[in-house]
């Protein structure tokens, strides 16, 4: 099969970048992946150190005079900080013909293919830019640590805990083996524990959540100075509590 040789960018990757007004920009979330949620911080790294990179436009077909001219692709949260910045103008990518199936590429591609630092990368980045003296970057560094991705053995650990029934060691409650059980072994349970019951798991884990809840505030306080790797160990637990949470339906009202 011969394969034709290209001599120009495909169209998905063509396009100026210019400064468009942002009335010009309609408010359209066909290729919105999320909403944009707190804009807060973007909007002030915007403000420090301008828009780092351009958004994708795309022209409307069928846009009447007066309309807007352009429909965002990829960019949404971007808008959404210079709007609450007061900004009259966003940097963009201007597509005049662009497909719908390029569009979605464009739309798709950072948040399918591109993959955020993991919690030891970003403690590295952090001395890193301790050393080139930039250390104001250290609560940025923090909020991404929580927004990492949990590690792989966190994520299996959280579905065994899921599949499997809870269980403690023999001594920590007063429950005894079943009835017609040797040391609740026959039960199929296995020898050095017993199960617990939905009531008595509950009793326990809120007590023990309770302490951690004190030591996290006690954390907190002292945050600056605890070591490196102690910070990366609590925010990798953390971060294990919060996928847990998504999981828990709220209780019936």
């Amino acid at each position: 099969m011969d394969l034709e040789h290209r001599t120009s960018a495909p169209a998905h990757a063509t396009g100026a970048v210019e400064l468009v007004r942002l009335d010009e920009v309609a408010e359209d979330p066909q290729f919105q992946l999320r909403e944009p949620g707190d804009v807060s911080d973007l909007a002030t790294s915007m403000g420090r150190l301008g828009q780092l990179e351009p958004i994708e436009l795309r022209l409307r077909s069928g846009a009447s005079g007066g309309e807007p001219r352009w429909q965002v692709v990829a960019g949404f949260r971007r808008i959404a900080a210079l709007r609450l910045l007061q900004r009259d103008r966003v940097l963009a990518r201007l597509h005049d013909h662009l497909a719908d199936e390029d569009a979605w590429a464009l739309a798709l591609a950072q948040a399918l293919l591109t993959e955020p630092l993991g919690a030891m990368e970003l403690e590295a980045l952090r001395e890193k830019l301790r050393s080139a003296g930039a250390g104001w970057a250290d609560e940025l560094i923090d909020e991404a640590q929580v927004r990492a991705p949990v590690a792989p053995e966190l994520r299996e650990s959280f579905h065994a805990f899921l599949r499997q029934p809870r269980a403690v060691e023999e001594g920590a409650g007063d429950a005894g083996p079943e009835p017609g059980t040797e040391a609740g072994t026959e039960a199929g349970t296995e020898a050095g524990t017993i199960e617990m019951t939905p009531e008595e798991l509950a009793e326990d884990l809120s007590v023990r959540l309770y302490e951690v809840n004190q030591d996290l505030a006690a954390a907190f306080e002292a945050w600056p100075d605890l070591p490196a790797e102690g910070r990366r160990q609590i925010l990798e637990q953390a971060r294990y509590v919060a996928e847990i949470l998504q999981h828990l339906e709220p209780e019936p009202e």
